[in-house]
């Protein structure tokens, strides 16, 4: 295949707009996938992904098509682009379409970095019914800052409730286009699919690169295999690889071998080269998972590159929690379990951990609560774990009084206040997109959590734009679903990290019989911390189980108590055994139990069983 007839390009929205129905027609309608084999969301494979309907890895994905269009589809391009169009359908050749369909939630936006590298132009998909939306904003953002060619298509124009007028006229006030170069589709029903086919041969442009030059393919994503050792999906941008090659990783100067190489239609589909321009996959045999990084270069063993392509930039966890195996015995299933699962999500970062309520475990983070979730989940499915997560946090900045400055991503970690000369809290920038009926609600909601109001503007006449500023720790656990409780459903949201700033903050320790739990210790800002223990040593004097002794629990800040509940002990009657008599054998009965209780709470101990914690985060 000519490398002037191929055309990378992969789909980009908010989330639940449609990416992976339009993805699906795609297949169909360039006969990669028959009919009869046809599912929904069939770039979706992992179960997880079928389960929520949403997409949580990127999926590439070759297609062949035969390019003829017709006169009526001239208008979709807009008129610069005419004549390019024309020459385009003369030519009549078969195309390499060359799709990579994309996650569109805010905690997934790593993996829309990557497929943004590895192509050259983005279908943005924006629903017909819901109009433009935060996370659109955003990655349309990221799609022109890598200077992509953008195809505005509005999708779901079937649905009853569908204003696509209205929402392209939003695109249009957006990118500064002309009307004409909208085009209005519906993956459900396949209207418009071949007019956006025509669309990217004739506006997306053939990949550049030397095809004689020395090799260089872009590591987008990887996996690994019990079989087959460590998985590469790349994009070849100068030189070319055939099988059986010898290969050098330039990141980390680990030389493999391509013993199998080819693309994805979407299943595996063996070739004997990948050439310049091509999206395929590479077999390296590598039995290590640090090996071969997403971001690395591949080049050639014999004919090294001078300099590796520019890669991806350091992903920056947002959220910390620790994760622990309920079974000790199954701690080195999880350290190779996180190896595996960190080489397909390179957003996941981890370290040893260890809790004295937990055991041995490990602190990870992750860039945001839905992508904790995935990942525990993807952990306790594909590795059979059970696991037991701790209260989400996020990292923070200490200046010490020497004028020594640490970060800290566990409460645990937090030196004497005596040491502490300022402790900054990371802030965010929050974008939230909500129909202007629902403005003060969502002001109200973002001033609780500590938020700044920054700046208001109108998509249109009845959707606005508000920016905020809010520390990540009042956003991380419960702002998503309170924003959308309070917005009926409406609002969206994109967020992105600021910096850090100094803050009034504390320790809150969770005292168990005057022992601390180090698992339930948090850091929050001094203003919450009566309400917030209260609520923690409320929760826990219904899930605690009696003992045969009181156990006291409390919220601590240093040496204060700012919150205490007690559990009553079981009581054995001990004067059951008596008929009658004198009071004074009951009152001697009842003594002796009294000094026993004592006795006992001063040498034992508080057996809590650990999903006790798993319930209390639960909750």
């Amino acid at each position: 295949m000519n490398q002037e007839n191929i055309r990378n390009f992969c789909i980009i929205a908010h989330i639940d707009h449609g990416k992976s129905t339009l993805a699906d027609r795609f297949l169909e309608v360039t006969g990669t996938i028959q009919k009869r084999d046809m599912k929904k969301q069939v770039l979706d494979t992992m179960e997880l992904e079928q389960e929520r309907g949403i997409t949580i890895k990127l999926q590439p994905a070759r297609m062949e098509y035969e390019y003829v269009g017709d006169v009526q589809n001239e208008g979709v391009v807009g008129t610069e682009k005419n004549k390019q169009f024309k020459q385009a359908k003369q030519s009549n050749n078969s195309y390499i379409l060359n799709l990579i369909d994309t996650p569109g939630h805010v905690d997934f936006s790593y993996e829309v970095s990557r497929s943004l590298s590895a192509v050259d132009g983005a279908i943005l998909v924006v629903d017909a019914s819901q109009g433009i939306e935060a996370q659109t904003l955003t990655t349309l953002t990221m799609a022109v800052d890598q200077g992509l060619t953008i195809i505005p298509v509005v999708n779901k124009i079937d649905l009853p409730h569908a204003e696509p007028e209205k929402v392209a006229k939003e695109i249009v006030d957006l990118l500064g286009i002309n009307d004409d170069e909208i085009i209005f589709a519906s993956g459900k029903t396949g209207e418009g699919v071949d007019k956006i086919l025509d669309a990217i041969v004739a506006k997306v442009p053939s990949p550049k690169g030397n095809p004689t030059g020395k090799t260089k393919a872009l590591i987008f994503d990887s996996f690994f295999d019990s079989y087959r050792g460590v998985i590469c999906y790349v994009r070849v941008f100068d030189g070319k690889i055939t099988k059986n090659e010898k290969l050098k990783m330039m990141g980390t100067s680990t030389e493999g071998e391509a013993l199998e190489i080819g693309y994805l239609t979407p299943d595996f589909h063996p070739k004997n080269d990948l050439i310049c321009g091509a999206i395929g996959y590479i077999v390296t045999g590598l039995k290590e998972t640090g090996e071969a990084r997403v971001g690395d270069t591949i080049t050639l063993n014999s004919n090294p590159a001078e300099e590796p392509l520019p890669g991806y930039k350091k992903v920056t966890p947002f959220v910390f929690t620790g994760l622990f195996t309920t079974s000790g015995e199954d701690f080195q299933v999880l350290r190779d379990a996180l190896g595996k699962l960190q080489l397909s999500d390179s957003a996941l970062v981890y370290e040893p951990e260890n809790s004295a309520s937990l055991g041995f475990g490990f602190r990870c983070g992750f860039l945001g609560l839905l992508h904790m979730e995935v990942v525990k989940e993807r952990l306790e499915r594909e590795f059979d774990l059970n696991l037991i997560i701790t209260t989400p946090s996020v990292s923070y900045e200490i200046e010490k009084t020497g004028g020594e400055a640490l970060f800290i991503k566990s409460p645990t970690d937090m030196p004497d206040r005596s040491e502490i000369k300022e402790i900054r809290e990371p802030w965010l920038k929050l974008e939230v997109v909500t129909p202007k009926e629902y403005l003060g609600k969502v002001m109200d909601l973002t001033q609780k959590k500590r938020g700044v109001m920054k700046n208001i503007s109108y998509l249109e006449e009845n959707t606005a734009l508000a920016t905020f500023e809010a520390p990540l720790s009042s956003i991380v656990t419960d702002y998503y679903d309170d924003l959308k409780s309070v917005s009926s459903g409406y609002a969206s949201l994109a967020y992105e990290m600021i910096g850090f700033r100094a803050s009034d903050l504390i320790k809150l320790d969770i005292l168990i019989a005057g022992e601390p739990a180090d698992t339930l210790s948090m850091i929050i800002h001094r203003d919450e911390a009566h309400s917030q223990g209260q609520k923690i040593v409320s929760k826990l004097k219904e899930l605690v189980p009696k003992q045969n002794f009181k156990i006291t629990l409390q919220a601590a800040i240093g040496g204060k108590i700012v919150a205490r509940e007690d559990i009553s002990p079981f009581r054995k009657d001990v004067t059951a055994k008596l008929y009658g008599g004198d009071v004074t054998r009951k009152r001697k009965l009842l003594e002796k139990q009294k000094k026993g209780k004592q006795k006992m709470r001063q040498i034992g101990q508080v057996s809590i069983p650990s999903d006790v914690f798993v319930k209390l985060l639960k909750k």
